[in-house]
């Protein structure tokens, strides 16, 4: 019984550890991309848009600054 209690808090520490590294992950690339936007809320949703497109593009995480920085500069291009 010793074991068991052993491997169930292990695997939950690890899998907490996992889960809390995903959701830091997902809110550092969510707020380098809203970063990039400025104050302009049609810049955020497109920037949102864009790393969504990266994360289904599956963009490794180095990256992803320089892909979200070209986006950024498109969506400049494109309204001048």
């Amino acid at each position: 019984m010793d074991y068991f209690i052993i491997a169930v808090v292990t695997f939950s520490g690890l899998y907490f550890h996992w889960w809390l590294y995903r959701r830091i992950r997902r809110w550092s690339n969510r707020d380098l991309a809203l970063s990039m936007a400025g104050d302009s809320p049609e810049m955020r949703q497109f920037m949102l848009r864009s790393l969504a497109q990266a994360q289904q593009q599956k963009v490794s995480q180095k990256a992803l600054e320089g892909w979200l920085r070209d986006a950024a500069q498109q969506y400049q291009h494109d309204q001048v």
